[in-house]
């Protein structure tokens, strides 16, 4: 069987139109969700209204990706995975791939063309290098440290995209910075941090004018389930296009993407694939950073405490149905200020189907990594919530205990292969902060008062009491127990008058 290339591709197959050999659109992260998401659209953009869009890719470290693009003429496929079956189509928006590690400086020469106008971005919740304290530019993070020593060499995501807008200032043509990760308010948390970096390396005040005046950041809400591609997944492509794809994507049926119309030098017909423009992304943010993402954790870290290697199978449970359920009821529903026409029973009905697809099996392994960024943006305000409001937030409190078992174990505890494979930058940090903690509950504290979430929310003795107790629960008696304990907490309508430490 021939390997995939524009000659070998089917026609039917292809998604929306080839791009044209111009690019006006840098990517900086070449991953699997990128191209099942803001790639399929603008592929679907340019069908309806061609234009100068193609895309100029880059990976941070790992040529997994690129090489295989580049060898395929930068065609890749996506099979769609449903419980109707599947489904394979072909996108061609890349015409160009590169690593960002092996030549930083193309992807500042990218940057400054003024050809390109727009910057789009799947760095993950820590490439923006955002202190888990206060939500500003870490400056103490050690990449950070090194850029601000020499902001001429950067190697941090905000260093790059700092030093490219300084030397985009020069000619002065417009630009858009698009954030496509889960960050609530992720254009203004971008902007910001840019604008800190720029101010603390001392940037000329021409170059903070043009950032302020010349570059938007708008926000924005991505949504689609996009697992990791398993070596079948070739083969499953194979079957239903007849060519061999070294790159494929797997994703679900599912894809949802809303912006603030905000770009400053012009964007691909987004809106003509499909996309929402609104000026209520930041609301569409909260529900889907609350309602699917802090959901999702919470069925990964009781999935992975319970052996459950999937999604799926982790949500055949009933406990954790009941829990996720009870979440979506009692902590986040009541936070959450909902965007004008959207059927919220509607909305959480489609969850659970999504979180059902067995056809798609994304691995809790997978949705439980990097919990120590993700969680920051899903637990501390909805808890904040219900804390102020009287409510002790349960099943925010299991999901925050939960994620403590599964990475950073007390002592005695083990918490399973599956939550041994979960990865988190903050692991030896937390396991550092509970180093002579005495018991389940001790260890819990620690983690607590060590920074992980803020200080806002850990100030909340009734929290931090709630989290070390659920902590205690999985340790002595499993998690199913410590599920259930907070189920009745939560049916109960139990309050808590406490006052802030």
């Amino acid at each position: 069987m021939r390997p995939l290339t524009r000659e070998t591709t089917p026609p039917a197959a292809l998604i929306g139109a080839s791009a044209p050999l111009e690019t006006g659109i840098v990517h900086l992260g070449l991953g699997n969700f990128h191209r099942a998401h803001a790639a399929v659209y603008t592929a679907q953009a340019l069908a309806a209204e061609f234009g100068g869009w193609g895309i100029a890719g880059f990976a941070n470290a790992s040529r997994r990706v690129v090489d295989p693009l580049t060898a395929q003429d930068h065609r890749y496929s996506i099979l769609q995975l449903s419980e109707h079956g599947a489904q394979a189509g072909v996108v061609d928006v890349h015409r160009s791939a590169a690593v960002l590690a092996d030549d930083r400086s193309a992807f500042i020469a990218a940057l400054v063309r003024p050809q390109h106008r727009i910057l789009t971005l799947t760095i993950s919740e820590t490439g923006y290098s955002r202190s888990s304290r206060t939500g500003r530019l870490d400056l103490d993070e050690p990449a950070i440290t090194a850029d601000l020593a020499d902001p001429q060499h950067p190697v941090s995501a905000v260093g790059l995209m700092a030093l490219g807008l300084a030397r985009r200032a020069e000619h002065g043509e417009p630009f858009t910075v698009l954030s496509c990760d889960n960050l609530q308010s992720a254009g203004h948390a971008t902007r910001a941090v840019v604008t800190e970096f720029l101010e603390a390396s001392g940037a000329d005040a021409d170059v903070l004018s043009y950032v302020e005046s010349r570059v938007a950041f708008p926000n924005a809400m991505v949504d689609r389930i996009v697992p990791a591609t398993t070596p079948a997944t070739t083969d499953e492509v194979a079957a239903l296009l007849g060519v061999i794809d070294a790159c494929p994507v797997r994703a679900e049926d599912f894809s949802m993407w809303v912006l603030e119309d905000e770009f400053a030098g012009g964007r691909p017909a987004w809106d003509r694939a499909g996309a929402i423009m609104s000026d209520e992304v930041e609301r569409y943010e909260v529900v889907k950073l609350r309602l699917l993402n802090g959901s999702h954790s919470l069925i990964a870290y009781l999935g992975g405490l319970d052996g459950q290697t999937t999604i799926p199978d982790a949500w055949r449970q009933p406990f954790i149905r009941d829990a996720v359920l009870a979440g979506i009821r009692t902590d986040y529903l009541p936070s959450i200020a909902l965007p004008q026409g959207l059927d919220v029973d509607a909305y959480v009905e489609s969850l659970t189907h999504r979180w059902a697809n067995s056809a798609l099996g994304d691995r809790t392994a997978r949705v439980g990594s990097d919990g120590s960024t993700k969680l920051l943006q899903r637990i501390p305000a909805p808890a904040e919530h219900a804390l102020r409001s009287g409510r002790v937030p349960h099943q925010l409190a299991l999901t925050t205990a939960a994620w403590i078992c599964a990475i950073a174990p007390p002592a005695g505890f083990t918490p399973g292969p599956i939550a041994d494979e979960m990865q988190d930058a903050a692991r030896h940090r937390m396991v550092e902060a509970t180093r002579g903690a005495r018991g389940p509950r001790a260890h819990a504290i620690a983690v607590l008062n060590a920074g992980f979430l803020p200080d806002s929310l850990t100030a909340h003795a009734a929290f931090v009491d709630r989290v070390a107790e659920l902590v205690d629960v999985i340790v002595r008696h499993g998690v199913r127990a410590a599920a259930s304990d907070a189920l009745r907490s939560s049916t109960s309508g139990s309050t808590v008058r406490e006052e802030v430490r």
